[in-house]
């Protein structure tokens, strides 16, 4: 879908107040795809490989998986179903395992993702539901970086939020599993809230990651969780252009140099968080009929949570739905939780981190947030519930 002239590259406020009347008729509002929490999805995948053999936790998994010895989770960070179906010739050792495609949890971003993949639990149950969500009634905590901003100031959280107060939940279901992850990843709050009670083992480039990997396997560790980000850092500078294709060809041979470091007997899988859509300079300010009523903003462009002032919901959700009711799914807080979007029915303080009113794009744009101006020059982009943010892939192999 063409946007006009009034989509933005920055925070200008006239930008996209309307769309034209071509593209207000041309365009029919798909339907969102929500994660399977009961079936094949990120957040079963960790409970189902550290279970027993025999236990129906299993079942799912591939043929690979079910007479492993040993076990490696690869998670490779905006790595989309749809993004390698469409280049599965270039992508030779990755279509040579046992394929096939899951769900990730909502929204499709990686602060939430990866709590699900690493805890076994859905969002509503562990928390973190966003890529920035407000945690004080004037706080926004961006989980990344674990940063708190607060009336245009900006402070490291870690001291004042612990990782352990915003998510409680141990990963890896509370079992001592070594983690080969970046080096500067190591002391972050986004670290510790994720993959708290595991040991980390930091690599600064690719192939100490494989070196790390093979060694563990070898002094015989039954499970080992490996992360890598390349893919989603080269779809957020430069999207899904050749530096995308030549980002994928090095995970392939990547992968193939793991499967090369592992002994008989283990199973390598690899999934990830989320897939991408390109979005370019696609990013549209809110209109000032919606601004006037709007609080703060948290969450991500792609699924953009409005804080509103009381009483201002039934006239925002109106201006919301006529000014991006043809970009985007509009919904407030309780048909989310209603729908099942989020994985059941949060606590109390995990509510408090919603907003009143999201705006969810199905179409290649993106919602801005003057408090986060960085995030409007990211070309590739997630967080919705499209089918390519949605669908990751579940590939394993098992080492003979």
């Amino acid at each position: 879908m063409a946007i006009n002239e009034q989509v933005t590259k920055g925070l200008d406020t006239s930008a996209a107040r309307e769309l034209s009347s071509q593209d207000r008729k041309s365009t029919v509002q798909p339907v969102p795809v929500l994660p399977s929490y009961e079936g094949s999805c990120i957040s079963r995948l960790v409970p189902a490989l550290l279970s027993e053999k025999s236990s129906s936790l299993r079942s799912w998994l591939p043929e690979a998986v079910q007479h492993a010895r040993q076990v490696v989770l690869l998670a490779l960070d905006g790595l989309g179903w749809e993004q390698i179906t469409e280049r599965a010739t270039m992508l030779p050792t990755l279509w040579s395992g046992s394929a096939q495609r899951i769900s990730s949890v909502a929204p499709t971003t990686t602060a939430t993702a990866l709590t699900s993949l690493t805890t076994g639990l859905t969002p509503a149950q562990h928390g973190v539901v966003g890529y920035r969500m407000r945690i004080a009634e004037r706080e926004v905590l961006n989980v990344l970086r674990w940063q708190v901003s607060s009336d245009g100031r900006r402070s490291d959280a870690r001291s004042i939020y612990p990782a352990s107060v915003i998510q409680s939940y141990p990963a890896f279901l509370g079992e001592s599993v070594p983690t080969v992850v970046r080096a500067e990843f190591a002391t972050t709050g986004f670290t510790r809230a994720h993959l708290g009670g595991s040991y980390l083992i930091g690599w600064r480039v690719a192939s100490s990651l494989v070196v790390e990997v093979g060694r563990l396997v070898s002094k015989g560790e039954p499970f080992v969780y490996a992360y890598y980000d390349g893919v989603d850092k080269v779809a957020h500078e430069w999207g899904l252009d050749e530096h995308y294709d030549a980002e994928l060809q090095t995970v392939d041979h990547l992968v193939a140099e793991i499967l090369d470091s592992i002994g008989p007997g283990c199973a390598l899988v690899i999934t990830a968080d989320h897939g991408q859509v390109q979005v370019g300079g696609q990013s549209l300010a809110l209109p000032t009929e919606i601004m006037d009523n709007v609080e703060l903003l948290s969450g991500e462009g792609r699924f953009r949570w409005l804080h509103l002032r009381p009483g201002s919901q039934e006239e925002s959700l109106a201006a919301a739905e006529e000014a991006f009711g043809k970009l985007a799914w509009i919904a407030t807080r309780d048909q989310i939780i209603e729908e099942g979007w989020l994985g059941g029915v949060p606590q109390p303080e995990v509510i408090d981190r919603l907003g009143d009113l999201a705006l969810v794009a199905f179409e290649p744009v993106a919602f801005l947030d003057p408090a986060d101006t960085g995030e409007s020059a990211l070309v590739g982009r997630h967080g919705s519930l499209t089918g390519a943010e949605m669908w990751v892939p579940l590939v394993a192999w098992l080492k003979e």
